[in-house]
């Protein structure tokens, strides 16, 4: 552990969880709350939105912990082994392990459903929220559109494919992931945020729609709870002004900590 140079960030250091499973991770030493990045599904702690908080943080002397998820980057295991509840029980633990104390959760599409069960859970434990087109339940609607093929290869082989347009083949979703989300919505039970809350959001996300974010921003109470609509951002949310964005909400929320 320690205070990683530039040069330094993205190299390899592993956390075992108590359930065994070893995560990469990256640590920036630093004040806090420390900021920390949940990453999307099928997705990892190297993208431009974490080195963009990466270089604010290490300009602002802030602490920072990005880490891959279980199945995800240089983690053990393949996606397709894990669920909400896995990916929820590793950022619980690699959290209270390596940023105990208060932190502002960054979360991006999965990242943001993992964000929102850890901010309910633990309202004590972090001092913001910053959702960057957050997928919270998604399992339960890409069930609801399912077509009677894709019901049937669930059922009968236990996984869903489907094409990407990102790189690194076709998506794989399985049965594990569909049974732990179903266990882990958000939207069935209140969702009460007392911390200070910014949700980032494009008008041309296609992976998750703009009226979902609008309907997660009705579902949610807490007295500091906005939504901001970047107008043509899609759902990498990674072009120059929509990570300043990112970065002035964290330092919004960084800033009435101080």
């Amino acid at each position: 552990m320690g205070y990683l140079s530039k040069e330094e960030w993205g190299l390899m250091m592993l956390h075992t969880t108590a359930a065994g499973r070893r995560l990469a991770y990256d640590l920036i030493e630093g004040a806090g709350p420390a900021v920390v990045f949940l990453h999307g599904f099928r997705s990892d702690r190297k993208g431009t939105k974490v080195a963009a908080l990466a270089d604010w943080c290490r300009a602002e002397g802030r602490a920072m912990l990005a880490f891959d998820l279980s199945g995800h980057g240089d983690s053990d295991g393949a996606v397709e082994e894990f669920g909400i509840s896995d990916w929820v029980e590793d950022a619980a633990d690699i959290i209270d392990a390596l940023a105990p104390g208060r932190h502002v959760l960054v979360g991006s599409s999965l990242g943001g459903w993992l964000s929102f069960l850890l901010a309910r859970a633990r309202p004590d434990r972090v001092a913001g929220l910053v959702t960057i087109a957050a997928a919270p339940d998604f399992t339960r609607r890409m069930e609801a559109g399912f077509s009677d093929a894709e019901r049937a290869d669930l059922a009968d082989k236990g996984v869903v494919t489907r094409p990407s347009d990102y790189e690194g083949g076709d998506y794989v979703f399985s049965r594990r992931l569909f049974d732990q989300g179903a266990r882990n919505l958000v939207f069935n039970e209140p969702l009460t945020l007392p911390m200070p809350v910014r949700m980032l959001q494009g008008t041309a996300d296609v992976d998750v729609p703009m009226s979902e974010a609008l309907r997660l921003l009705d579902h949610a109470t807490g007295p500091d709870i906005r939504l901001t609509l970047m107008r043509d951002a899609d759902h990498r949310f990674s072009a120059p002004p929509q990570l300043a964005l990112m970065l002035s909400a964290v330092a919004e929320i960084v800033g009435q900590e101080a």
